[in-house]
C-alpha cells in the first residue's frame, strides 16, 4: 500500500486597506485612522505600502532622545536593509544594551540552545541573554536603561517562544518602573484563530498564556490583551506605547521578508507551523536536519510511503536533529496548499502509520505543553476524527475570539 496527496487546502490572500494606531490602549475603531486611494477610472483601492513600527521613526524617535536605550531585538528587527540598532546608533540614539531571545541577538542558535550573554562585535554593546540562566530580565539587567524596545518579529503560534519572552520582559518593566516601547509588525499567520486554548496547567515557556495555538493577533495587540486582562503577575501594569504597523489588517497577506529562526526558512513553512510544531513533542520529524524544515514530515517508524528523507547535522540550522542519518519515510509538504486553520489531518495519519505507538508521543508531556491540553493525545489514541476533536475546542474559542476583538488595533478578517 502507498499513500500519497491526501493534503489539500485553500490559500486565501487578500492584501486590504490601511490603518493606523498607536497606542497602549485598546482604541476604537476610527474611521479617520483609515485611509484610502481609489483610481477614478475603474474604482478599484490602491493598496498602499506597508510600513512596519520600526520604520515609523517620526513616532517614537522622541521617546528616545537623550535615554540609556535597551533593545529587545534580534536578527529580525529591519529598518529597511538596516538593523535598528544600527539605525538608532546612526542617529544619535544611545543604544546601552542589548537583549537577546531564543537563537540569539543574530538568530543563529538552535532551537533550545543556551543562549550566552557577550559582547556583540560589530557595535560593542553588550548583549544579556534571556534565552539561557533566565528568561526574563532581572533588576539589575535593567537598572541602568531608562526605556526598553521590543521589536521581533513573531510568527503567530502559541508555542513560538518570542512572545513568552514579551511577556516576561513586560513583567520585568512593570516591575522596575521601566517604560516599554512595542515596534509592531504584521502577524504572518494573523488571518484566523483555531487550536485548543492553553490549559494553564500546563504553563511553560512554550505556553504561557491561554491562547488558542493560532491566536491571530500581533504582538501590539497581545501586549494589550495581556494588560486588559490582568495577565502579568500580581496584576501589574507596564507602562508601554506601541507603534502599529500602518497599511495592515488582519487579511494582508504578509511574507517575512527575513526568516524569523534558523528553521523557518520560507513563508510555506511558517504557513504550516501552526500545524507541524506538535510534533516536536513526538517521535516523528519536521525536517529539521533538512532544507526544508517544517515543510516534510517522517519517521523511522512509518514505512508504507513513497517519500523519505535522511536528517544530518547542518551548521546554522540544526546541529543535532532528531533521527540524524536515519532515513525517515513520510510526506512532503512543501508542495500543499495550505489551511487557515490547525490541520489535524498531518498528526491524525502519522499516528495511524507509525509502527511505535507506544513511543510516538515521547517519554514526557512536551507533547501536551505544545497542544496547550491533555485531551488530544488521548483523542489521537482513540482515533477520534478531526471533526471530533476539533468540536471539543469550540466552547474556549468562542470565549476568547470574543475578548481578542477588544483588543486589536487593525481591521478584523471577519
Amino acid at each position: 500500500m502507498r499513500i500519497k496527496g491526501f493534503f489539500a487546502g485553500i490559500i486565501i490572500a487578500l492584501p486590504i486597506y490601511l490603518i493606523f494606531s498607536c497606542s497602549s490602549t485598546p482604541p476604537a475603531n476610527d474611521t479617520k485612522a483609515i485611509t484610502r486611494s481609489t483610481a477614478s477610472t475603474d474604482s478599484v483601492a490602491i493598496v498602499q505600502p506597508l510600513k512596519v513600527g520600526a520604520e515609523r521613526l517620526d513616532q517614537y524617535l522622541a521617546l528616545l532622545k537623550n535615554k540609556k536605550v535597551g533593545m529587545v531585538v534580534n536578527h529580525t528587527a529591519m529598518v529597511g536593509k538596516t538593523h535598528l540598532v544600527d539605525t538608532l546608533i546612526s542617529l544619535g540614539i544611545n543604544v546601552h544594551k542589548i537583549y537577546a531571545p531564543e537563537h540569539g541577538f543574530r538568530g543563529t542558535a538552535d532551537a533550545g540552545e543556551h543562549v550566552a550573554s557577550y559582547t556583540d562585535k560589530k557595535t560593542g554593546i553588550a548583549v544579556v541573554s534571556l534565552y539561557g540562566s533566565n528568561k526574563k530580565p532581572s533588576p539589575e539587567q535593567l537598572a541602568d536603561v531608562d526605556i526598553i524596545i521590543y521589536d521581533i518579529q513573531d510568527v503567530g503560534a502559541r508555542f513560538f517562544t518570542y512572545i513568552s519572552t514579551m511577556y516576561l520582559v513586560m513583567e520585568s518593566c512593570a516591575e522596575n518602573n521601566k517604560p516599554l516601547l512595542i515596534l509592531d509588525r504584521p502577524n504572518p499567520n494573523g488571518d484566523y484563530v483555531d487550536g485548543p486554548v492553553l490549559d494553564m496547567k500546563l504553563k511553560s515557556f512554550i505556553g504561557m498564556l491561554p491562547l488558542p495555538i493560532v491566536h491571530g493577533l500581533t504582538v501590539g495587540e497581545l501586549a494589550q490583551m495581556i494588560q486588559g486582562e490582568k495577565w502579568l503577575k500580581d496584576s501589574l501594569k507596564c507602562n508601554f506605547t506601541v507603534i502599529a504597523v500602518l497599511n495592515y489588517t488582519h487579511n494582508t497577506e504578509y511574507i517575512l521578508p527575513i526568516k524569523p529562526s534558523p528553521n523557518m526558512p520560507n513563508n510555506q513553512a511558517i504557513r504550516l507551523y501552526p500545524s507541524l510544531g506538535i510534533f516536536e513533542g513526538t517521535n516523528v520529524s519536521v525536517g529539521r536536519g533538512t532544507y526544508f524544515p517544517f515543510q516534510v514530515l517522517g519517521s523511522p517508524f512509518t514505512t508504507d510511503t513513497t517519500f523519505s528523507f535522511t536528517p544530518v547535522s547542518i551548521d546554522g540550522m540544526s546541529k543535532d536533529p532528531m533521527h540524524m542519518n536515519k532515513k525517515c519515510y513520510g510526506f512532503d509538504l512543501r508542495n500543499v496548499v495550505y489551511k487557515k486553520e490547525v490541520d489535524l489531518s498531518y498528526v491524525i495519519k502519522m499516528y495511524e502509520l507509525t509502527s511505535d505507538k507506544a513511543g510516538y508521543f515521547g517519554k514526557n508531556n512536551f507533547f501536551d505543553k505544545l497542544a496547550g491540553t491533555t485531551t488530544l493525545k488521548q483523542q489521537l489514541i482513540e482515533k477520534k476524527s478531526a471533526t471530533e476533536i476539533k468540536q471539543t475546542w469550540q466552547k474556549d474559542l468562542v470565549i476568547y475570539k470574543a475578548m481578542r476583538k477588544k483588543y486589536l488595533l487593525y481591521t478584523d478578517f471577519e
